[in-house]
């Protein structure tokens, strides 16, 4: 039944998040039982900063629902994809925690790695404007450790309870049916600009770490505030972050836009590709750690999960390194059957009471129990662990165990030192929960609030748009344009630009200047926003992950008839030693004839291979081939993609015609391929030449 708008009104809640409460004549926000709910922003805590409480009904209620609506593909995470590997601990890690895999420096730890995108279905591209999963499985010898997390550092919301709606609104329109694995659009925007606390995230979202060049190329982050427990008892509080080795490196917008056309499964393939011909890609886990005393001196609540701890103020410390070696043998039964679960968690490591990640620990198992339809999905190999089980948890569908002995409980007195008896607890090596006397001291009147600590929403949002480099800001501002001028209604626009005037008045100018709308007057705040100190950490171009190398980065090769073959061999020989990938593109598969009169055989065509699959490239070209690709749609368009992307152009003088009808202009990143070729390829992209090739925000 429709409902006249007007019987609503938005109120500010003592959080700072917003209400929509409704009038005398309006409908009431009900649980499935018919339950009135008072409050459909919190979720039910002991204490302000206390644990979440089993008892929430309709906590459990909201996402027990959520949990069950498709089956059997992931409400969330659905197109993704997976590696085997291993984990090495460094000496420093057994200093923060007694858990066995951070023991023994060196000791391998098998991993299952898992990278995916948020919005869209299993059959949506590798390359939206979308947050990546980074979800890692641990098989330790004391059972298993899911580290489940993301590419992005925050979350857009601090409670759980707010899960289901975030993920209906950027999810295709309940009417429409669409779009599909982008949030350029009006339920998105529209839940977003009433939910303030979302704004951290959203400038994440729209930032270039969104549009990765590759999984590998991307950091992974824990998000939550989690505990180390060492030996003696003491607990260390962590932020767990992934660094890759190969650096940081994002894609254009436009070329993101073009990789999705040109090849769906570009991530996918490009992980499969790696590993197939032993370019084995490395993270290092290290995490920020902090005591009770740095957490209370901080201008924010480490249980508030849209906040980070900027680098500055609390280092990250390298515990060990991750490789991955290995694709799976079946997509099915490895990438699609995992199950990770933010609850496994082994001997050493433990929970905070951040709501969000309270609600995660009970939503996941849910899950994983629609998904895959059965409690025992933990039998399935890829879930099964390395080390004993050994419990009275029997029957079920799909039991794929034979348990023995006669007694299926516990306690029991059936022949105590035999088999028939089965396991006990043991209190030594058994797994205990830390004493928590601190950190969300878990004590109180039961209230379905949000803490104040949790009340400032724009002023880390403000320090991450003021700490990134002059091109990464005009791409936010840019990607914030195209996401609001897909929204159709204005009001939307209008509170959104509001929103932005408290992160950074420039920034809302330069959008609403996009969308050719006024500024908006600023929407009120719970608490004044502050100037916070910039943290270059959090930046790609020019930032602590920025490589400056062609190692693990390829070099598209463009070839015709007529092309020099030593030349051809000096650039694969010279790239392939830097670490690089050449790939020998020509305007048919089967290869040019070179100049001495031989074949050359291609990697791939022309047509089908775009230069937005490779990092930069070369025209090893004669007269007689650019003659004939003067012609050719497809290798203008691949000489003037590549310069649009900023990429690095080698050309040969021959080559000159084909770069002048390409738009190509000379400037530091179009060389001749001589020997310097290659140290300008290494390079970062040349974003200098991004004003003279398209309009940013």
């Amino acid at each position: 039944m429709a409902t006249d708008p007007k019987t609503y009104e938005t109120i500010t809640g003592p959080g700072g998040e917003l209400h929509q409460q409704t009038a005398a004549n309006g409908p009431h926000l009900t649980t499935n039982q018919g339950i009135v709910v008072a409050d459909n922003q919190n979720s039910l805590k002991a204490g302000a900063r206390g644990p979440t409480l089993l008892e929430d009904f309709i906590l459990r209620e909201k996402i027990f629902h959520f949990d069950h609506e498709r089956i059997p593909e992931r409400i969330v995470h659905a197109r993704g994809t997976a590696a085997h590997g291993y984990f090495e601990p460094y000496p420093a890690a057994a200093t923060y925690s007694k858990a066995g895999l951070f023991q023994t420096p060196g000791e391998q730890t098998p991993v299952f790695v898992r990278f995916s995108t948020v919005a869209g279905g299993a059959g949506s591209a590798d390359t939206p404007r979308d947050v990546r999963g980074f979800a890692v499985k641990f098989y330790t010898g004391e059972g298993v450790w899911d580290l489940v997390g993301n590419n992005i550092p925050v979350f857009f919301i601090q409670d759980a309870i707010k899960f289901p709606d975030l993920v209906h609104a950027v999810k295709m329109e309940a009417d429409k049916g669409y779009p599909q694995a982008a949030s350029a659009h009006d339920t998105f925007w529209d839940w977003i600009g009433l939910m303030p606390e979302a704004t951290h995230m959203v400038m994440w979202q729209m930032s270039d770490r969104t549009i990765p060049r590759s999984f590998v190329t991307m950091e992974g982050f824990g998000i939550h505030t989690f505990r180390l427990i060492d030996a003696d008892g003491k607990n260390t509080y962590v932020k767990f972050h992934w660094k890759p080795k190969q650096g940081l490196q994002s894609q254009i917008w436009d070329e993101a836009v073009k990789t999705a056309g040109a090849d769906p499964d570009f991530q996918r393939r490009d992980l499969f590709e790696r590993l197939d011909r032993g370019d084995y890609p490395e993270w290092e886990l290290g995490i920020q750690a902090f005591d009770e005393e740095t957490a209370n001196g901080l201008d924010f609540d480490v249980l508030d999960s849209t906040k980070i701890i900027p680098e500055e103020i609390v280092p990250v410390t390298p515990i060990g390194k991750m490789v991955l070696d290995r694709y799976p043998d079946n997509f099915f039964a490895e990438t699609e059957q995992v199950a990770f679960c933010p609850g496994n968690i082994v001997p050493g490591i433990d929970f905070t009471n951040d709501p969000l990640l309270q609600g995660r620990l009970f939503s996941y198992l849910d899950t994983q129990k629609s998904r895959l339809g059965t409690t025992n999905f933990h039998q399935l190999p890829i879930n099964a662990p390395k080390s004993p089980v050994n419990n009275f948890q029997r029957d079920g569908m799909m039991q794929m165990n034979v348990p023995k002995g006669r007694a299926n409980y516990e306690p029991n007195s059936l022949n105590e030192a035999g088999e028939d008896a089965g396991p006990r607890e043991c209190p030594v090596k058994g797994y205990s929960t830390y004493a928590a006397q601190d950190i969300g001291a878990e004590q109180g009147d039961k209230l379905r609030v949000r803490p104040e600590s949790f009340a400032d929403h724009y002023s880390q949002a403000r320090l991450f748009f003021r700490s990134l480099d002059k091109a990464e800001q005009a791409h936010l501002a840019s990607a914030l344009v195209f996401e609001l001028s897909k929204v159709g209604l204005e009001h939307v626009r209008k509170r959104v630009l509001s929103n932005l005037v408290n992160v950074d008045p420039a920034l809302a100018g330069r959008v609403a200047e996009g969308l050719n709308m006024d500024v908006p007057a600023a929407s009120a705040t719970a608490v004044p926003v502050k100037d916070l100190d910039p943290s270059p950490a959090v930046r790609i171009i020019g930032g602590p992950l920025e490589k400056v190398t062609l190692e693990g980065r390829s070099v598209g090769i463009l070839i015709a008839d007529g092309s020099d073959g030593e030349l051809i061999d000096r650039l694969t020989s010279e790239i392939g030693d830097a670490g690089g990938k050449p790939i020998l593109i020509a305007p048919k598969v089967g290869g040019a004839k070179l100049k001495d009169g031989s074949l050359l055989k291609a990697d791939a065509q022309l047509a089908g291979f775009p230069s937005v699959f490779v990092d930069s490239i070369a025209l090893a070209l004669s007269a007689e081939g650019t003659a004939a690709l003067l012609k050719e749609a497809a290798a203008v368009q691949f000489v003037m993609d590549a310069f649009g992307h900023l990429k690095t152009i080698g050309a040969t003088d021959a080559a000159k015609p084909l770069l002048d009808k390409a738009g190509v202009e000379k400037d530091a990143g179009v060389t001749g391929l001589d020997d310097g070729f290659l140290a300008v390829a290494g390079s970062k992209r040349h974003f200098d030449r991004e004003p003279g090739v398209r309009m940013l925000a």
